[in-house]
């Protein structure tokens, strides 16, 4: 909060501690002094305090003594009382990540309308497709043509197949009981172990703090078996050298946002692999259905995932780089 000359009138514990200073050496000091830009700051201080605006957003970078600056984006808002000012500042870093994530959503919500509506396009005359072609098999005088209808009859049920995997999270009913999300990774880590018994080791660092909550079980097995699997496939080179690691890591996060929603408590899961990473050409689409970096994959796997993480209000991001790959999923808690 700033008074009328642009002089600190409080300031939160957040901004204590990004600045590692104290309220009391705060208090009464020139706000725009704070920060490298000091004009454009004090400029923007000025216009909304004039009314010429309401509120104003701006990036500017942070002087913190003893340490290193900060670019943030700043807030300006006009408060209850006549010249005073509220600022809200946010490390750019914490705000492109909360833009990401409203990006993941809202294109998760894009592509599960495609999807329905494409499949179901799709669907009807892949029905008539093999219907004719099984018709037309009966009345084929060579048994040897029959091999012809029997590829039409094959590749109809493939795609119909990939048709049902595409409308599965939402034919599905969401099936409420209590999870122990502890139980639904040993019993992850059983299948993939189960897959791969040598050369691969997957380490558990779990809060066993974390209370029990609503969902569907059997959606976060599927949605955690597809992410851990994709990291097993991923680590091929280095399950063959004998040193492929995952890691399975829970914790509880503390007041965080998902997309605009605001929650006290959330469950973070963390899948890291020590892999080559996701290529840099599809990092940003591996969210997409059908995008894949993998020869024969489906590209469903992690789509459908992040659909069945969305039915618990909760969402996945992912982090990577050569070397380390982090699937980050988070789901509210009670």
């Amino acid at each position: 909060m700033l008074d009328a000359q642009g002089r600190v009138l409080y300031v939160n514990a957040a901004l204590e501690n990004m600045l590692g200073l104290s309220r009391r050496m705060l208090l009464g000091s020139d706000f725009s002094a704070l920060f490298s830009d000091q004009s454009v700051v004090q400029a923007a201080l000025a216009v909304v305090r004039t009314q010429d605006y309401a509120q104003l957003r701006l990036e500017a970078v942070l002087r913190r003594p003893q340490q290193d600056t900060m670019p943030v984006h700043a807030h300006i808002a006009s408060a209850e009382r006549a010249g005073e000012l509220l600022v809200e500042l946010w490390p750019l870093q914490v705000q492109a990540h909360q833009d990401r994530e409203e990006r993941l959503l809202e294109q998760a919500q894009a592509n599960k309308e495609l999807i329905r509506n494409l499949a179901h396009e799709i669907k009807n005359p892949l029905g008539g497709i093999r219907g004719a072609a099984q018709l037309l098999q009966l009345e084929l005088a060579s048994p040897e043509l029959a091999e012809y209808t029997q590829v039409i009859i094959h590749e109809a049920d493939r795609l119909q197949h990939l048709v049902d995997r595409l409308l599965a999270p939402h034919r599905q009913p969401q099936l409420v009981g209590d999870v122990n999300i502890h139980e639904v990774c040993e019993h992850v880590c059983r299948l993939v172990l189960a897959e791969y018994p040598h050369g691969l080791v997957i380490l558990r660092d779990y809060d066993t703090s974390i209370p029990e909550f609503r969902g569907d079980r059997a959606q976060l097995v599927q949605a955690l078996l597809n992410i851990v699997q994709n990291a097993a496939q991923a680590l091929g080179e280095r399950i063959a050298a004998g040193d492929a690691q995952i890691t399975l890591r829970t914790r509880v996060a503390r007041k965080l946002t998902i997309g605009r929603q605001r929650y006290r408590l959330a469950l973070e899961l963390h899948v890291i692999d020590n892999g080559p990473g996701v290529p840099e050409a599809i990092r940003e689409r591996i969210f997409y259905p059908l995008v894949t970096g993998r020869d024969g994959g489906s590209g469903l796997g992690l789509p459908l995932a992040q659909a069945f993480v969305q039915h618990h209000e909760g969402m996945i991001d992912c982090e990577s780089r050569p070397g380390c790959t982090d699937f980050r999923i988070l789901i509210p808690l009670p």
